[in-house]
């Protein structure tokens, strides 16, 4: 009798086990999967920058119009400002801030060589293949050091015609550094430079100016006197480099693509 006993009870022990796995079960194949939230950080110069007084002011950085193509499961943190290096970005003590708010899963989009190549100012300036090169690397490596992931970027194109239609280079050896040192750290790497330059090319000599800021004096409230400028982007431009990201990004078909907005 004792035997059957215990035999009962552990046989009604069984069936409440079964019971428990199963309504775990019912509950695992009812719960909704939910995406995960992903913070992008933006380090770079004033071709990136968010500018102030958009209401009014015509100029964009393309960081400033990105958040428009991802979904709302991103968020955006442009860091990028005005007039930096990669030497001058860590030096004035803009770096270390993003770095300590890093946590794993971010992502940092690194830009950098419009003022590395500023050989009249040393505050700015650094060598391509020495000091530009190795200050990515560090970049890099503080980045995953918190679990975080970085992307690397070459400058995007200035407009610069020469007086055939050719467009030139702007930028010498930084964008080969910036591309050596992604194939070396297995970094995913946007070639801007080169994918702006098709950019320009196709709106031509005289429709890129569109792209950048170009405006008469008394043509534009911001620039009472005019300006002219082939370096930093107008809202067109701005918005036209985001598409151009996007589109390599979906063409490298990394993770971060997922959250492009649909």
């Amino acid at each position: 009798m004792r035997v059957i006993k215990n035999g009962m009870k552990n046989y009604k022990s069984a069936i409440v086990v079964v019971l428990i796995l199963l309504m775990g079960c019912k509950s695992a194949q009812t719960e909704e999967p939910t995406l995960q939230n992903i913070t992008i950080h933006m380090i770079g110069d004033s071709t990136m920058a968010n500018k102030k007084n958009p209401d009014e002011n015509p100029e964009r950085g393309w960081g400033q119009i990105l958040p428009q193509f991802f979904n709302e499961k991103v968020t955006i943190k442009n860091h990028a400002v005005n007039g930096r290096s990669t030497k001058s970005f860590r030096e004035l003590n803009h770096w270390q801030p993003v770095l300590e708010s890093l946590q794993p899963g971010n992502f940092v989009f690194i830009q950098f060589g419009h003022n590395d190549g500023k050989e009249t100012d040393p505050t700015r300036y650094t060598n391509p293949q020495t000091a530009y090169r190795y200050n990515l690397i560090r970049y890099v490596e503080e980045t995953r050091a918190k679990g975080a992931i970085p992307i690397l970027f070459s400058s995007i194109a200035r407009r610069r015609f020469n007086s055939e239609g050719v467009l030139l280079d702007a930028h010498g050896n930084y964008t080969l550094m910036a591309r050596l040192v992604a194939q070396e750290l297995n970094v995913p790497f946007f070639d801007m430079q080169y994918l702006t330059e098709q950019m320009e090319v196709s709106y031509g000599v005289e429709a890129s100016k569109k792209l950048h800021l170009h405006f008469a004096p008394g043509e534009n409230d911001y620039f009472p006197e005019g300006i002219t400028d082939n370096t930093h982007l107008s809202v067109l431009g701005a918005t036209e480099i985001c598409k151009i990201f996007v589109a390599e990004l979906q063409k490298q078909q990394l993770p971060l693509a997922k959250y492009i907005k649909k």
